[in-house]
Parts: C-alpha cells; structure tokens; sequence
C-alpha cells in the first residue's frame, strides 16, 4: 500500500461519510411527514414503540439521528420517556438496515441477475437518475430531495468502493495483521468500534469503515464481533451532545440510550467470552469475516440486546431517575412554557411537530381562560380572577415564543408544504394570543360589573346570555375542530360566527333604545357595549382559527374566496345557519 492508495482511501472515505449524510439528511426530510404520522401514532406500548423506532431508522437509515428526534420530543413533552426508551431499543434495530445494504458490493457471481445487485453495477443508473431529477427546470422540493437520496446512496456506495480498493495491499502488511490481531482482545476491540464512532457520529459509517477494511481478509470474527458491539456504544455521543442543555426527561432519554448499549454490551461480551472458554469456538473465532457476515453479526447483536432488554424498559427508566434524580420541592415551581428544541430545525417537519404540540397546548389555555371568564358573569371568584391574568401571561409567553421559532424556521430549506403550515401556525399563535387578551377584557368588565353593583334589565341579561351562549358554543365548536382537525365541525364555526356578529348589532340597537327610554343607565351601556365588542371579536377569531384548519387541509386554498363561495352558494351553509337563526337570534329578541 503506498501514499497514492492512503490517498485513495481517504477519498473514499470522504465520499462515503458525505454520500451517508446527504442521503440521510434528504431521506428525514422527504419522510418528514411520515415520521411524524409514525411518531404520533404508534409509540403507545412497548411493542410499538420498538416497532416505531425501527421503522423510522430503517426509513431515515440513521440511528443516531432518531434517537436525537426522541431526546427533542420529550424535551418538547410530545413524547413520554418510557415510550422514548422503547422507541429507542427499536432505532437500535433499525440502523442494521444500511449494513445489509452495504453487504451488497461483497457479491460475487456470473449471472447477470445476480451482478445486477452489486451496488457499483446500479448505482451509476441511480446516480444518473438523481441527476436527471436535480438538474431539472422547475423541479419541486420533492423531486429535489428524491434527488438528493439517490445520488448520496450512489457517492456512499462509490466512496465504499474506493475503499475497498484503496485498502486491498494491506492483506499482505505484516504490521496491519498485527493491529488487528490486537484487536482480537475483546476490551481493545470494544474501545477501537466506540472512539471510532464516536469521533465519527454514526454507528452505521462505522460499520461500514469495518466492512470496507474486511475486503483485505485480514479481519477475523473474533475482531470483528468485539469492534461491532463498540461502535453501539459510540454512537449514544451523538444523543448525549443533543441532550445537553434540554430538560431532566430529554436527559434521561439520551442516557437510557447510553445505559441500554453499554449493559447490552457488557452481557453480551460476558457470553461471549464465556463461551469461547467453555466450547472450542476456534473456527468460528479465526474465520474471515466478510461484508456479509459483519451485517448478520450487527444485526444479532442488536435483536439480542432488544430481546434481553426490552422487557426491563421499566427498570432502565427507574435507573435514569436515579442517575438525574427529580429536584426537591418540584410542586413549587411553576408552570412555564415548553422548550423549543432548534436542533430539530434540520428536519424541518420534525421541528414543525414541536411547534404544533406547543400550539396546542396554547389553545387549551386560551380556550379554559375564555370559558372561566364567561362563567364570572353567574359567579364572580377572586381566585378564577387571578388564574385568566396568569393564563393571559403564559399565552403571551407561548406567542414569543412560538413566533421566534417559526420564523427562525423560515430561513431554513422547507417544502411546500411546510412553508404552507409554518405560515398557518403563525397566524393561528397571533389569534389565540388575541383570544386570551379578550378573556381579560371580558373579566374586567365582569368585575367592573361587581365592584360598581350594575345590574341589567331583564331584556339585557336574556340577550346577552343569548350571545354569550352563541360564543361559547362558538369557542367549544372551534377547540374540537381543531384539536381534532375535524373539517365537518369546522363548517359551523362560520355561520355561528355570522350569527354573533346579527346579534351584536341586533342588540347594541336594541340598547341604545333602552337607554332612550331611560330603562337603563349610561354606566351599564358602557360595560354592555364593551361585552358586546369583546364577545363579537372573539368569535371573529374563532373563524380565523377555523379558516386556518381549513387552509391547512387544502395547500392551495383561498380562503376568502371559498368562504364568500360557501355563503353564497352552500344549502348545507344556509341550513347550519337557519338553525343558528332559530336558537339564538329568536331567543335574544324574546321570541
């Protein structure tokens, strides 16, 4: 081997860590939405969490980068740690995918067929088609990241290649025998597989480095296993690094990942050792390991440490509560808003989950604070009182929050259809932020109402316990619409909103005949005015929040354009409303 195959060698193996993270990176990106459909839907038990974990490391080919998706979900609180540990033992898994993939350029045959699957005989097609896709006019950010995909698997493939080429002089170099040979002491070899993923940050560059060198037939199983069991416990540097600065729970999901390789590679090496003393496995031990055998060899140490693992998920949790243990007094600290994970922005999908389990819990506050602050009206309490100023600061909290990350996130390359929602949720924080000032508008008039004895005629408190119930069955409409993205309740947030706003002038008329005829005083029409303006604004903004779900239903939808369709053209919208009509509107006139 002289200084034009070290050369090589490092070209290869640039090429092979580039193509890995460009394909990776393309592949979180083009899956984006699926990870989340997968990572929302499917992490309840133990089974599926591990399934859900092996899914989308076998989808996104990296380990290491699920993992960091899992400590920044439970930073952010959408994931619970114990479902964080199972979907981690599943990632574990997974990321076995790529050295199966790899074991494909060891093929050897004379059937064309069979040739065929020899990544360097297709991989020139998908490297030409990635180009085809890329260079095209007006390609979209889909075709854009297919592009991508195919032509970093096509680089990785070609740098593995060049590798292994650069590296085949070394089965005659007495003293890269000896290294290995070294290697052959199972401690030496789990530290080697560990300081070499961890200086590289993935297990599965990692194995495939091992594989590359394999084609020198200097390698034995005896080397190979110990280096493999390793490089598990390398790639947890990765998930610690993501962990730093997040919260106990993210914490203790990334150390769960570290406990979960370095007890399953204790155990297993234990076994193993074990049984090289007790039965003659001298044939095994010295044989030449090749791409295949290194893949079938992760593969079952990996399946090994789930099986032994997975049913003590329960005890791997209690150990990282006694590694980061709970702060004393926690019950004092109050509730503040969640931590927004920028990390995420890499995967732009991803983080875009963040943001709408954050909205989320935004609007379950706004929606509580706005129906606490109707019921004051029945019953004025100091201590509901106090509670819609506190939700009113933590809703202005979430809105900065969540406004600086959304636009931070812009800058970053989004699809289509994550612009399209990143916008949407952006409006949406601006009308909840909205909500929650108009609930301490409506308290301050409630305890204007107190404070100053004013009561309403018997007219004015029929009407506007008609329009307070139209608004709060508008707020209840909207909530479920959208915690549920249910687009049939949504329908009738609209005409009920166009009914609040009959009724506002319907009844404001009303008033200031009232006031004419000196039924009722200046100082209650300026409180009933005010209530009036309040609850009409509110449900103006229930229909932008429903107008929101809409438009993120349909990616090409204008909005106001089907909205004035819908009232002019729509029975379904005429009826909803005429029922409407009936309930509220005869009810506020006394009919």
């Amino acid at each position: 081997m002289d200084l034009f195959d070290v050369l090589k060698l490092i070209g290869g193996l640039c090429l092979f860590l580039f193509g890995m993270n460009l394909m990776g990176a393309a592949l979180e990106k083009r899956a984006g939405h699926s990870l989340n459909a997968i990572l929302g839907k499917f992490i309840t038990g133990k089974i599926a969490g591990f399934l859900t974990g092996l899914g989308v490391t076998s989808i996104i080919q990296s380990s290491s980068a699920t993992t960091v998706m899992v400590v920044g979900f439970v930073n952010s609180g959408i994931m619970t740690l114990r479902q964080a540990i199972n979907v981690i033992m599943g990632a574990n898994v997974g990321t076995t995918v790529t050295a199966w993939l790899l074991s494909l350029t060891g093929i050897e045959s004379g059937n064309l067929f069979v040739q065929m699957l020899k990544p360097t005989s297709f991989t020139p097609i998908l490297a030409l088609i990635g180009t085809v896709l890329y260079m095209m006019p007006n390609a979209d950010s889909k075709k854009k990241d297919t592009a991508h995909i195919l032509l970093g698997f096509a680089t990785l493939m070609f740098g593995m290649d060049i590798m292994s080429g650069s590296v085949a002089g070394l089965k005659d170099v007495e003293a890269f025998r000896n290294i290995l040979i070294m290697f052959s002491n199972p401690i030496l070899g789990v530290l080697a597989g560990a300081v070499l993923t961890a200086m590289i940050q993935s297990s599965s560059a990692s194995v495939g480095i091992l594989q590359a060198l394999s084609s020198t037939g200097q390698i034995t199983m005896g080397a190979a296993i110990p280096i493999i069991m390793g490089q598990n416990i390398g790639t947890c540097v990765t998930a610690l690094i993501s962990s730093i600065g997040t919260n106990r729970n993210a914490r203790r999901a990334s150390l769960v990942h570290l406990c979960f390789n370095i007890i399953g590679t204790a155990l297993l090496l234990c076994l193993f050792c074990a049984a090289r003393a007790l039965f003659d496995l001298s044939a095994f031990v010295g044989s030449e390991a090749n791409e295949m055998t290194i893949a079938v060899a992760h593969s079952v140490f990996n399946i090994l440490c789930t099986i032994i693992l997975l049913p003590a998920s329960g005890l791997l949790e209690k150990l990282s509560y006694k590694l980061i243990p709970e702060p004393k007094n926690t019950d004092s600290v109050p509730k503040d808003v969640p931590h927004l994970d920028e990390r995420m922005m890499a995967t732009p999908s991803i983080a875009l989950e963040q943001c709408r389990h954050a909205t989320h819990e935004m609007a379950d506050i706004a929606f509580s604070s706005l129906h606490n602050a109707l019921s004051l009206y029945d019953a004025y309490d100091n201590t509901v009182a106090t509670s819609i100023h506190q939700k009113e600061e933590l809703v202005d909290r979430y809105e900065d929050m969540l406004g600086s990350y959304l636009v931070k996130l812009n800058t970053y390359s989004l699809s289509d259809e994550d612009s399209h929602e990143s916008t949407k949720l952006l409006h949406m924080i601006g009308d909840l932020e909205r909500l929650s000032d108009h609930a301490v508008n409506v308290l301050e008039s409630m305890q204007e109402l107190q404070q100053k004895g004013v009561r309403f005629t018997q007219q004015a408190d029929r009407q506007l316990r008609a329009m307070m119930s139209a608004v709060s069955e508008t707020l209840e409409l909207t909530q479920h619409a959208y915690e549920q993205n249910d687009l049939q309740i949504t329908s009738q947030v609209e005409p009920l909103e166009q009914i609040a706003n009959v009724l506002k002038d319907q009844l404001r008329a009303q008033h200031i005949l009232r006031m004419q005829r000196g039924e009722c005083s200046v100082e209650a029409g300026f409180i009933w005015s005010d209530l009036l303006t309040n609850l009409e604004r509110i449900s103006d903004h229930c229909s932008n929040i429903a107008g929101c779900v809409i438009e993120m239903a349909h990616e090409k939808l204008d909005l106001h354009d089907y909205l004035k369709t819908v009232k002019a053209n729509s029975p379904e919208f005429a009826e909803i409303y005429g029922s409407y009509a009936k309930k509220y509107l005869h009810d506020a006139a006394g009919l």
